[in-house]
């Protein structure tokens, strides 16, 4: 049933007047119209905005049943193009007329938290994903630290015969 306040299909100045005649008008009547009147037809009026609001339920339930069944077809119509696609490597004509076909892209499954299951939108590609957030990955040196091929003992004993101070790779904190 309706809430009097929130969801009543008979409005506020409709409901104040119902009051009035069941209370100090309870005993007038009038041609046609009395309080017995009127509140039979609030009454119907009730029954069908609750018919209303079913309808509305069963609709969303037809919707989302529908959507499913879309979902299925487009997983077995991505199934069926790329099996199609490898059969017809060797026929051009039917190559072509496969590669011109573009399905949308079948959404992931999800389980929801009311036993239920919803679809994820379909995968996003390069230009609609969203910008990665956080520092960029550092850059590994592409080149070998000793690029000539020498050891770094070599090069400690090269500089020590050279008379110059080694120069000793320490560890830096990070």
């Amino acid at each position: 049933m309706f809430d009097a306040t929130e969801n009543d299909p008979i409005s506020p100045a409709m409901r104040a007047l119902l009051e009035v005649f069941s209370t100090e008008l309870s005993e007038v009547k009038f041609p046609d119209v009395d309080a017995e009147v009127l509140e039979e037809a609030a009454g119907r009026v009730r029954a069908q905005a609750e018919a209303v609001a079913k309808a509305q339920a069963a609709l969303e339930a037809a919707r989302q049943v529908l959507a499913e069944g879309q979902e299925a077809l487009v997983q077995k119509g991505q199934r069926a193009l790329a099996y199609a696609r490898v059969f017809a490597e060797e026929d051009a004509e039917l190559s072509t007329k496969l590669e011109a076909i573009s399905l949308p892209r079948a959404g992931r499954k999800l389980a929801r938290a009311d036993g239920g299951v919803a679809t994820e939108a379909p995968a996003q590609n390069d230009e609609s994903a969203p910008k990665r957030r956080g520092r960029p990955p550092k850059s590994r040196p592409s080149a070998p630290l000793f690029a000539d091929g020498s050891q770094p003992e070599a090069v400690t004993a090269a500089a020590l015969e050279s008379d110059e101070a080694p120069v000793v790779a320490r560890p830096v904190a990070a």
